[in-house]
């Protein structure tokens, strides 16, 4: 329970520490601001701002950015304790650790972006591996059918998904094969609205035959990335493709 709360309120408490975090540095390094050279001062903040946006956000990468350089003219810099600089030299480091530090903030995002997309394609090609070898498998047709249902569950964050062999009038908003949906004969917009309700569907097409469909209930404004709908595409082929061998056998 205490991590579940945390991880909900994390990204509020590492705006909070990253302008508290600074301050605490700051005030830690005044004892030895005569001997201590600022530009070192300065390097010290830069690492805990790195801290913080690794461990936040942006945003708070940000925030401790400007927090940083307004404790160490504060605290560091002559006139001390006082929001003003008097030597050029610390002019320059007081702009250099904001600038730094703001720069510091966007190469950490961009790492935690680069890295979440990494482990969601992983994830992507896994779904589709383990479907795959079900289908190829002795697994029967009704196990493949119910963990692909549950993977576009996950996939496009679904409040319920039910297969069917048979094509109800009128038709549903439709996600195609390209990933992109229609509904009522017009593209939607599903990455800012999310998929149409109540209902949409996803074809199980093999080459041009429609041996069913995968009836989805949508959650209600949540926007769905269009790699998410490609690949549960993807999964409701597998099935079909499955369908299809059955059908042949039989």
């Amino acid at each position: 329970m205490p991590m579940t709360v945390l991880a909900k309120y994390r990204q509020r408490l590492a705006a909070v520490g990253a302008f508290v975090v600074p301050l605490g540095v700051a005030a830690v390094l005044v004892p030895f601001r005569t001997s201590f050279a600022n530009t070192a001062a300065a390097l010290v903040l830069v690492a805990f701002i790195f801290a913080v946006a690794v461990v936040g956000n942006r945003f708070a990468g940000v925030v401790a950015s400007v927090s940083s350089a307004l404790w160490f003219d504060f605290f560091l810099t002559r006139p001390y304790d006082r929001f003003a600089i008097s030597h050029r030299p610390d002019i320059e480091t007081t702009i250099s650790l904001l600038v730094v530090g703001v720069m510091v903030s966007e190469l950490a995002a961009r790492s935690r972006h680069h890295s979440r997309a990494s482990s969601e394609e992983s994830d992507f090609v896994a779904k589709i591996r383990d479907l795959t070898e079900q289908a190829a498998g002795s697994t029967p047709i009704a196990s493949v059918v119910a963990s692909a249902s549950s993977s576009l569950v996950d996939l496009l964050y679904l409040r319920g998904c039910r297969f069917e062999t048979v094509a109800s009038e009128p038709p549903l908003a439709r996600i195609q094969s390209d990933g992109e949906v229609v509904h009522v004969g017009l593209g939607w917009p599903v990455g800012d609205l999310g998929i149409p309700g109540p209902e949409a569907e996803i074809l199980t097409e093999w080459r041009g035959l429609v041996l069913g469909r995968f009836v989805l209930t949508p959650t209600p404004g949540r926007p769905v990335p269009v790699e998410r709908r490609v690949v549960a595409v993807a999964l409701a082929r597998v099935v079909a493709a499955t369908l299809n061998e059955q059908r042949r056998v039989l």
